[in-house]
């Protein structure tokens, strides 16, 4: 039985001394949700501030990115090594914004995926078609793709460490919620993936989130399907009662 994660995306919001309030209250909330593994994601900034308010408590700290190398010439930038020096123990890789906005393909998230498991950090690898691409039937050529750029250079081992959550491009902040049944389509084609690649136990322990526009009443349906083994949340991880009914989606 695959233990059901829920990840909470702040994405670029939540300073420093908000993002400690914000920890402060969903540590407050979710102090019994201990059916589930819990995750937030904030700002790179508020990272400190997050990890030392949920000490000792049931909820992980991650980030949203990080840079391929450990360490260089490269302003701005941020390593994996830094983040794990932080406090933090996952990291968020490949999400559509970093793809979309900033560029980022299948190569460099391979290799920052890569970076994730040299600082010690879990990785958590989207993937996921546009609506352009949904409708033209390609889904499972792309989100085959995707997968198998980082996972062709992973052992077993180590594949079975690596989280992928599926987030349809077109349902992310629109509104718009893959069906459950559109969900567990995409997640079975990935196990199923995973299941070619690798020794059944990689497949069969793998975690497969699914992202995009849950809130707490859609959570149980998606959560429900037999390949969906948590969620990657975006804007509701940002109201602590709305996160909680997403994470009481799980029991």
């Amino acid at each position: 039985m695959r233990r059901k994660l829920l990840v909470g995306n702040w994405k670029m919001n939540r300073n420093p001394v908000e993002a400690d309030g914000l920890a402060g209250n969903l540590r407050k909330l979710l102090s019994e949700a201990t059916f589930a593994d819990i995750v937030v994601a904030p700002p790179f900034l508020s990272i400190p501030a997050v990890v030392s308010r949920l000490k000792h408590s049931n909820i992980e700290v991650g980030a949203q990115n990080l840079h391929a190398e450990a360490s260089g010439a490269f302003t701005g930038e941020i390593s994996g090594e830094m983040l794990k020096t932080a406090g933090a123990s996952w990291c968020i890789v490949g999400h559509s914004e970093r793809r979309q906005l900033f560029g980022e393909d299948d190569r460099l998230v391979s290799a920052k995926v890569q970076a994730c498991l040299r600082a010690g950090l879990r990785p958590i690898l989207c993937v996921g078609e546009t609506l352009a691409e949904r409708d033209a039937g390609q889904v499972d050529a792309v989100v085959s793709r995707q997968v198998e750029a980082v996972f062709q250079k992973l052992n077993a081992e180590i594949a079975a460490t690596v989280t992928i959550a599926y987030e349809p491009v077109w349902a992310i902040g629109t509104g718009r919620t893959a069906s459950p049944e559109q969900a567990q389509e995409v997640h079975a084609t990935i196990r199923g993936l995973l299941a070619k690649h690798f020794p059944a136990f990689v497949a069969r322990t793998s975690r497969i989130l699914y992202g995009g526009s849950v809130k707490g009443s859609n959570a149980r349906s998606l959560l429900g399907q037999a390949d969906v083994d948590g969620a990657l949340v975006g804007g509701a991880s940002l109201v602590p009662e709305d996160f909680l009914a997403i994470v009481e989606g799980a029991r």
